[in-house]
């Protein structure tokens, strides 16, 4: 029954050595993904550059935050109210006050929690190439 199910779910023949724990662990995995959604592009090169055995790749930072220099001013607007940030050397202020991080900023604006950097619009999202592993080397897809 789990194999014809893994089967239905995955569309292709479940492995013959696959244990009934793995077949049941795969199908949840799967229909979480599909709920919810997987793994960031990032974190998938990252674990094929692991499973390839590639230290150099599996090492890359991956913070795509950008770095901001101090004296730098940041604007958001939220709700019809314009919100400015100036950048200091150790932090941030706004409205006469430090704040240690844009997220601790975001937060006191929208009273939830944000990325800060996303909420400031200093995050791009950038087309990534899935690496994959042929004898051992990363190749790009």
């Amino acid at each position: 029954m789990l194999r014809r199910d893994w089967e239905r779910l995955l569309g292709r023949a479940a492995p013959g050595a696959a244990s009934s724990d793995f077949l049941q662990r795969d199908i949840a995995y799967h229909q979480q993904v599909g709920q919810h959604g997987g793994l960031s592009a990032a974190t998938r090169g990252r674990l094929a550059a692991l499973a390839c055995a590639d230290p150099a790749a599996a090492q890359k930072p991956t913070n795509a935050t950008p770095r901001i220099k101090p004296g730098s001013t940041l604007l958001r607007e939220w709700h019809g109210r314009t919100y400015t940030v100036l950048v200091l050397e150790a932090g941030f202020e706004m409205a006469g006050k430090h704040f240690s991080s844009l997220t601790e900023i975001a937060f006191h604006i929208t009273g939830t929690n944000w990325s800060g950097p996303r909420f400031f619009g200093l995050l791009r999202r950038r087309a990534t190439v899935q690496p994959r592993c042929v004898s051992g080397n990363i190749i790009s897809a």
